[in-house]
Formats: C-alpha cells, sequence, structure tokens
C-alpha cells in the first residue's frame, strides 16, 4: 500500500499535481489537491478513475491560478457497507479563508440546467448577502386562499420561481433571517449550543461576557440567515461573494389563510360580513395569481363559491 501511494503521488507530481492530504472518513476516500495547471490536473483526475465531464479544466483554471485547494471525495463501497448505511452521509467541511464565498462555477461544469443551492449562514452580528449579485426577499405577509395549506410545496415552488424570474434569474433570495439571541415569539425553538457546534459555530466560547448573559437566558448571540439560489453559468458567471451585515431585523416567508365561518348567520351584520368575505377572496385569488404566475380563473374554480354554504334549519332536514 505504501508503494502504491509513492507511486500516485510521483505520478501525479509528474502532471503538476500535488497530494497535500489523503485520508478515509466514513464512507469517503478524501484527497486534497493543488495543481500548477488544470489540464495536468483533469488528465490526472481522469486517469484516477474520477468521472469528471469533458473540458473540465475551463472550470479548473480559474481556481489553479488563484492557488486554491481542491477537496476530492471517492465513495468507498467497503467502508459504506461497514457503517450500514443505505444512502451517503453529508460531508462537513471547515477551514479559514479571507474571503466570505462559496465557488460554484466549478459545479456548473456537468450542470444539464440550473442547480439550486440553499446557504445557511450563522453569523456574530446580523444577516448574510450576496455582495456581487443581488440580494432579494422572498415575498411574504400575504393572505392567500385556504387550499394552499395542502399544496404549500406546490405554492412555494411557483412563488420562488417567479420572483426569480422577475429578478431576471441573476438573484440571490433571502428566505430566512433570525436573531437567536432574543425572540419573542419565536419562529421556532433557537438552536442550543450543541446544534450549532455540529454546524460548524465553534467560535461562541470566545464570546465577550454579554454573549455568555444570553446563553444562560436560553438564546443565542447568533443570527440565522437563510439563502436560496438557482444559477446556470449564463445568469451566474461569478463565484458566490458574500458579506456579513449589522441588520439584525428577523424575517422570514409568511403568508396568511383566513377561514372564512360556516355555521348559520342570523345577526344584522350576516351581509356585511358575506361581502367581505367575498371582497378578501377577490383579493386572495389576485395576490396568489401575482405570486405564483397561475392563473386567476382556475384559482377562483379551486376557492369554490364565495358565500361560505349555510347549513339548512334542522326541521328542514326531517322530511329528507
Amino acid at each position: 500500500m505504501k508503494y502504491a501511494r509513492e507511486d500516485r503521488a510521483e505520478r501525479a507530481k509528474a502532471m503538476g499535481v500535488k497530494i497535500e492530504a489523503a485520508y478515509t472518513v466514513g464512507e469517503y476516500d478524501i484527497l486534497l489537491l493543488s495543481a500548477k495547471q488544470s489540464e495536468g490536473l483533469e488528465a490526472w483526475l481522469r486517469e484516477s478513475g474520477y468521472r469528471i465531464p469533458a473540458h473540465a479544466s475551463r472550470a479548473l483554471a480559474p481556481y489553479v491560478k488563484q492557488d486554491m485547494k481542491f477537496f476530492v471525495a471517492k465513495v468507498n463501497l467497503k467502508e459504506q457497507k461497514k457503517a450500514g448505511f443505505q444512502e451517503l452521509r453529508p460531508l462537513q467541511i471547515a477551514y479559514e479563508s479571507p474571503r466570505f464565498m462559496l465557488p460554484i462555477r466549478l459545479g456548473m461544469a456537468n450542470a444539464d440546467g440550473p442547480q439550486d443551492l440553499i446557504v445557511y449562514a450563522i453569523t456574530r452580528n446580523g444577516r448574510v448577502e450576496s455582495s456581487n449579485y443581488q440580494t432579494v426577499k422572498i415575498p411574504s405577509n400575504v393572505e392567500v386562499p385556504e387550499f394552499v395549506q395542502k399544496e404549500f410545496g406546490e405554492f412555494y415552488k411557483a412563488t420562488f420561481t417567479k420572483a426569480w424570474k422577475q429578478h431576471g434569474q441573476r438573484a440571490v433570495v433571502t428566505e430566512y433571517v433570525w436573531n437567536m439571541g432574543w425572540c419573542d415569539p419565536c419562529a421556532a425553538p433557537p438552536l442550543e449550543s450543541a446544534e450549532l457546534r455540529e454546524l460548524g459555530v465553534f467560535w461562541l466560547d470566545a464570546s465577550p461576557a454579554p454573549a455568555a448573559r444570553l446563553r444562560m437566558a436560553g438564546g443565542m448571540p447568533v443570527t440565522l440567515t437563510r439563502l436560496h439560489v438557482r444559477y446556470d453559468a449564463e445568469h451566474f458567471p461569478e463565484d458566490l461573494m458574500f458579506q456579513a451585515t449589522g441588520d439584525q431585523q428577523n424575517f422570514q416567508g409568511r403568508y396568511v389563510m383566513n377561514h372564512s365561518f360556516k355555521g348559520e348567520m342570523k345577526c344584522e351584520a350576516r351581509k356585511d360580513y358575506l361581502n367581505s368575505v367575498r371582497e378578501r377572496r377577490r383579493r386572495e385569488a389576485s395576490t396568489l395569481a401575482a405570486l405564483t404566475g397561475w392563473s386567476e380563473a382556475k384559482i377562483r374554480e379551486r376557492m369554490g363559491p364565495d358565500v361560505p354554504v349555510q347549513p339548512e334549519p334542522w326541521w328542514k332536514t326531517l322530511w329528507k
């Protein structure tokens, strides 16, 4: 095995590639590589059994020029069988860099269409946004028809797609921002210290005394941002660059569904109430069409009659 590793390293060196580190983690065989030129790196990866797209050197070249390292993973089937997992577990990588960025161009090399990326960023000071692409918020705080509750997945996909297209397919969409140091009410239970450490937040213990007091009160002195990016080479020609802001205002996609009263109404306010329901449902249909691009006429069909169906008096049911 030692000779095989030495031969592999020598072969890599001959092609301008250096194996900086090699180890096995769980079901993955990991290599950390550096390279002097992209063509040699592409040839060595292909020769070593890695399946990469044709002309991958063009995608690799900018990173080679920046003297960046390459993290390469191959599934070790023996180790996977030994671990007993049916699905591959996610990889977690920790590194230090002066650049707050994600190298998305490399992942486009073998893509056959737009790709979706969800970014969770946890910072000390506030919301995270892109510094080289427009960052917009998902439409929020609107009233939508009741049937959306049962079809929320399709509704949200359509809403995101519409927002993405409205911004030229070039925007980074903010879906969630929450300061977990204090919230009343909270959108969800704040992450605990152990959970944050698993996510890579190893710097909480080095926080100043006020942060320690926040932890004792149950909150965590961090801000969580969720960003959603749908990208391709045409609309995202540069890697994603980020910056942390001082904005700690909470935000989430929020959609309100009103349920009309279905019981018997005999009061004098009945007429005014039914008129308000008709007007609200008209607004809801218009809003949903604007959010999703769905046909307003079809939305109205899905919503059913404007006026809630009133139950018949009990005595009319006696002769049915």
